[in-house]
């Protein structure tokens, strides 16, 4: 059962990408040159007159040489062509106007939104492998007995400390020494404290067991829950990758969920459609994926993590914030108050779609 929510997220993924990539394609007599020697369209069979066929929209001149394959994978998979130069100061910029215009049918110069999507998500985690920003492969469980042992060792030490000072404490006389050892004792006592509750612990069943100590909601209450809570214990290494994994494949489920709680900001306006709010949502994540490529290479470079988080939380929401104003023509006080809404929506979404994985990873 482990290849299905794979088998599933490869599917969708692919599905996506052959929306949002068109590809060329046909047959036909090849000149010496490996062009085809068109005539008529190859995909629909009218005669051409100028680059393009007028009735499907296929170019006229096709290639079928082994050059054309790298001038696919750079066009195609990366749609690196003017359009992406186009969208992208725009989307940094002025997202509420790349979002404004796209939705008025303005489509020939622009990226549409969920090839942009998919292309920096796909950037994005290229990326991150590249850093080295990847789950650990091998997560192991200290060995407890070792541990256990070691706090013992501690205890006993502590315990000979104590004994040492209670004996210096009756041989001496002078007050002001005597009141010295008295806390020192007490500290001497609270370690020991510390040490015991620490071995208690360790000495839990939960803790004698190899493997993470990792509870999904209530192991009880379901065999579901049980068996995967069983699944995070014995293997916590490849159920984290099978977290970030899935995580890429299903990334676009960001998207519906997200859906709702815009919807809802605009309920009372008419003019505004699903689709508006599907364009809306689909360039703003396109737009922070591209954040957290920025973000990875500055840590990468060795920026703190406080100045990383500083740019995040400032960029992040402005951005929000610009794309709201101008892309559904707000007052200010109205892409404000918006705006606090859709942050808060946004911890539930991410907090959704977290589920969602932890639920995938358990097949």
């Amino acid at each position: 059962m482990s290849d299905i929510p794979e088998a599933i997220g490869t599917a969708s993924e692919g599905g996506l990408f052959a929306r949002a990539i068109s590809r060329e394609s046909g047959g036909s007599a090849l000149d010496t040159d490996g062009h085809f020697a068109e005539t008529a369209c190859l995909n629909c069979g009218t005669e051409l007159v100028g680059p393009h066929c007028h009735t499907c929209g296929q170019p006229a001149h096709l290639h079928r040489t082994l050059s054309a394959v790298g001038h696919d994978l750079v066009h195609g998979v990366l749609h690196l062509d003017g359009k992406l130069w186009h969208t992208l100061p725009l989307l940094a910029w002025r997202p509420g106007d790349l979002t404004r215009r796209y939705i008025a049918g303005e489509r020939a110069f622009f990226v549409s939104p969920m090839a942009m999507f998919l292309f920096t998500v796909f950037l994005m985690f290229a990326v991150f492998q590249a850093v080295g920003f990847t789950t650990p492969a091998d997560i192991s469980m200290p060995d407890m007995e070792q541990i256990d042992g070691a706090l013992k060792q501690e205890r006993e030490d502590l315990t000979d400390e104590r004994a040492e000072l209670v004996t210096s404490l009756d041989a001496t006389d002078d007050e002001a020494e005597a009141s010295r050892i008295r806390s020192e004792i007490a500290d001497v006592d609270e370690e020991i404290a510390s040490i015991e509750a620490g071995r208690s612990v360790l000495t839990d069943k939960d803790f004698g067991e190899p493997g993470m100590h990792v509870t999904i909601g209530d192991p009880g209450s379901s065999e579901f829950l049980h068996h995967l809570n069983e699944k995070w214990r014995k293997n916590p290494g490849l159920m984290l990758y099978k977290l970030q994994s899935n995580s890429y494949k299903f990334s676009w489920l960001l998207i519906p969920l997200s859906l709702p709680f815009v919807w809802l900001l605009f309920a009372w306006r008419r003019e505004f459609k699903a689709y508006d709010h599907a364009v809306f949502v689909t360039y703003s994540l396109s737009f922070m994926s591209l954040m957290f490529i920025a973000l990875s290479l500055l840590a990468k470079a060795g920026v703190g993590l406080g100045w990383l988080f500083t740019i995040f939380a400032t960029i992040a929401p402005l951005h929000i914030y610009r794309q709201l104003k101008q892309g559904y023509a707000l007052s200010r006080w109205s892409a404000i108050w918006r705006l606090l809404v859709l942050l808060f929506a946004i911890f539930i979404v991410l907090s959704l779609f977290l589920q969602t994985l932890l639920l995938l990873g358990a097949f």
